[in-house]
């Protein structure tokens, strides 16, 4: 069965209150929501897998490590925009595929309206980022886009969950680990998470 990794990390918890708090101003909101990322990110790619090298010194030479695995971000639209720059600052060599679904407000199931893969073929190892996981219906989609063109390994890495959304996941991909800053108590009758922080990709660009 996969990870759940849930931060306790105290600049994670300042963070999160910030970006929960609904005065925060976009811009702020999304200052936070690039360190939460950092974090978090840095916590789900401990275990990339690396090779021995020997690089030279201004004295002499030494063995060090360097990564031994291709690897993408697959940020979820529009929220996960979010969370790309500081992705990229960790792992500026990361492929970005971007992933379109929207949730019908009826069914409250995901309906894809992009997708770039095609013949491509994509990294071993597949970071999906969006910052809620909510009823986990878009969570799960990805995954399986990513899956079937050729992801071998897939991480999910967002802010918030609903019990309900890392269940559905779980259910569907045991294989995905998940990693988040933390697990709220549920969803309302319009799938969005309680306590939660409102809509995310709202939050980050003034629309709400």
């Amino acid at each position: 069965m996969s990870e759940i990794f849930v931060s306790t990390h105290p600049l994670v918890l300042h963070d999160l209150t910030v970006l929960r708090n609904r005065v925060t101003p976009p811009p702020a909101f999304r200052a936070a929501l690039h360190r939460v990322t950092l974090l978090l990110l840095h916590a789900a790619t401990a275990d990339l897998p690396t090779r021995k090298v020997i690089v030279p010194t201004p004295l002499e030479s030494a063995e060090g490590l360097a990564l031994d695995a291709a690897v993408g971000f697959a940020p979820i639209l529009r929220a996960g925009l979010g969370m790309v720059e500081a992705a990229l600052t960790l792992l500026p060599q990361a492929q970005v595929w971007h992933l379109g679904f929207y949730r019908d407000e009826v069914t409250l199931q995901p309906v894809k309206y992009y997708s770039p893969l095609g013949r491509q073929t994509l990294p071993e190892i597949m970071f999906v980022l969006d910052p809620m996981l909510a009823t986990g219906g878009s969570a799960v989609a990805a995954v399986n886009e990513l899956k079937k063109h050729g992801a071998r390994r897939v991480k999910f890495v967002g802010l918030l969950a609903a019990p309900e959304g890392i269940a559905r996941l779980r259910e569907a991909h045991p294989d995905v680990d998940i990693f988040l800053a933390a697990v709220d108590r549920t969803l309302n009758a319009k799938g969005y998470i309680l306590p939660g922080l409102g809509d995310a990709g709202d939050r980050q660009f003034g629309t709400a």
